[in-house]
């Protein structure tokens, strides 16, 4: 049996192009990316407000990157019933009896 390699997260990036966000976003959440873009956009008339799209663009693109990972919405679902068992918890040593 071949093992085969892990697809890292680079190759699913889809970098900060509004298209390439588009097409990696599930078909769930594409028309809320459309409809924020647009408005997004309209704003970025203004020069003032360009760092609003550099800013939606970012969001986005962590999004997409979080939505293509395996067991996203499995993972969702245990964060909002509280299934705390299933995360990883850490406390560095020196903050024992602070936390």
């Amino acid at each position: 049996m071949a093992v085969q390699p892990l697809v890292s997260v680079g190759s699913r990036d889809p970098g900060e192009d509004p298209a390439s966000i588009f097409d990696a976003l599930p078909s769930s959440h594409r028309a809320r990316f459309r409809a924020e873009y647009d408005a997004a956009l309209d704003a970025a008339h203004d020069r003032a407000r360009l760092k609003q799209m550099q800013a939606l663009l970012r969001q986005w693109r962590l999004r997409a990157i979080a939505y293509a990972r395996p067991d996203y919405e499995e993972a969702v679902q245990d964060a909002v019933e509280g299934r705390t068992e299933m995360f990883t918890r850490y406390t560095p040593p020196e903050w024992e009896g602070r936390v």
